[in-house]
């Protein structure tokens, strides 16, 4: 059984990528030709996805005029944000239409590729055995960015966070909206949701076997693109 549904993050303002964010959104910027948007949303139809939901903020426009140029061959649905919404507001906006379904969430961040396809499988079969949210998380090890501290551990799938924490969030995960609807803001984080799934013992996790490739600095785009990734 495939997951249908997918929401992409793409409303952030990429500061932290100036200048190359100053007259492109970053989920445009490519990386072997490729852009970042492009390579999420390959990921998520190679998997079987056919309903697309994408988040807009920054040059809206620019992002829309690729979509209806690319002619992806799945249902895609632009949500706007007049005001940005955080992570968690965004993704609560952007699947009122996906019902009671379960759903991928994705950031373009991380340089996704085709060697994902099977960690997507088993975070899947992670999700439909035990029904609660997952993530797709990485050990810090694998990162080409000594900077990241780390954002969970991971123990036989239970997530926990502590003080020191090995693993790194992907920027993949499948949930529900059940897990979203409590929340009474409107603008929130995604982490609230999940320190919540985490204290009632709810949040499951994966650990990606893959180089964790991720851009949040110009700098690291100059290096991931000086690295010549074989896709």
């Amino acid at each position: 059984m495939n997951i249908k549904y997918a929401m992409i993050l793409a409303a952030g303002l990429g500061k932290r990528m100036q200048p190359l964010t100053l007259k492109i959104p970053k989920p445009l910027l490519e990386i072997n030709n490729s852009t970042l948007l492009e390579r999420a949303i390959n990921l998520l139809i190679s998997h079987g996805v056919r309903e697309i939901s994408i988040n807009v903020h920054y040059l809206p426009d620019q992002i829309k005029s690729f979509i209806n140029r690319k002619k992806f061959q799945v249902n895609i649905t632009i949500s706007n944000e007049e005001n940005l919404l955080d992570t968690g507001g965004g993704v609560l906006k952007g699947t009122q239409d996906f019902g009671d379904n379960p759903f991928f969430v994705i950031n373009p961040d991380t340089v996704w590729s085709k060697h994902y396809l099977v960690e997507l499988k088993n975070l899947e079969d992670i999700y439909f055995k035990n029904k609660k949210p997952t993530l797709l998380l990485v050990n810090k090890k694998l990162s080409i960015d000594p900077s990241f501290k780390g954002d969970f551990n991971l123990n036989n799938e239970k997530i926990s966070k502590d003080i020191e924490n090995q693993f790194i969030f992907t920027g993949l995960q499948i949930i529900n909206r059940d897990a979203l609807i409590s929340e009474k803001s409107e603008v929130f984080s995604m982490n609230k949701v999940w320190n919540k799934l985490i204290k009632d013992k709810n949040l499951l996790g994966l650990e990606s076997i893959q180089k964790f490739y991720h851009l949040n600095t110009s700098d690291m785009y100059k290096k991931i693109q000086s690295l010549n990734i074989i896709d």
